[in-house]
């Protein structure tokens, strides 16, 4: 019964470590990481107000481009007609460089190309935006 349940723990701590696009960050780090680039144009609180980019609360699960009704004019019509369901994944590749990932979008951030700085970013996120 030991041996098996060893198995069993071993195989559930591959399968989860081996899980694709899962952000494995520090909130605390990407907390800081936000108040340094993101805030200015960004809010996450649930009743907060769009700024130059839209409110975030509520971004994960939603359709890019379509959730953000007093905003939805201004972003691209690339990104509003992407289809794009905002996940960890989504997060991650946009965050790398939204301009390569959808390409005429009128969002003016490089990325970020360090990948910890991403996950720390899409783990804060995750941590005050649902």
């Amino acid at each position: 019964m030991k041996r098996l349940l060893a198995t069993f723990a071993l195989s559930l701590a591959l399968t989860v470590s081996a899980t694709p696009g899962l952000a494995e960050g520090n909130a605390a780090t990407g907390k800081d990481i936000y108040n340094a680039v993101c805030w200015e144009c960004h809010s996450v609180e649930k009743s907060g107000r769009d700024k130059i980019g839209p409110n975030l609360f509520g971004l994960f699960g939603a359709t890019a481009g379509q959730r953000a009704v007093s905003f939805e004019s201004r972003h691209s019509a690339e990104l509003k007609n992407s289809g794009i369901v905002w996940s960890e994944e989504t997060l991650d590749k946009w965050l790398a460089s939204p301009e390569k990932f959808v390409p005429f979008t009128i969002m003016p951030f490089v990325g970020f190309p360090e990948k910890t700085a991403r996950d720390d970013v899409i783990a804060y996120l995750k941590s005050v935006t649902q």
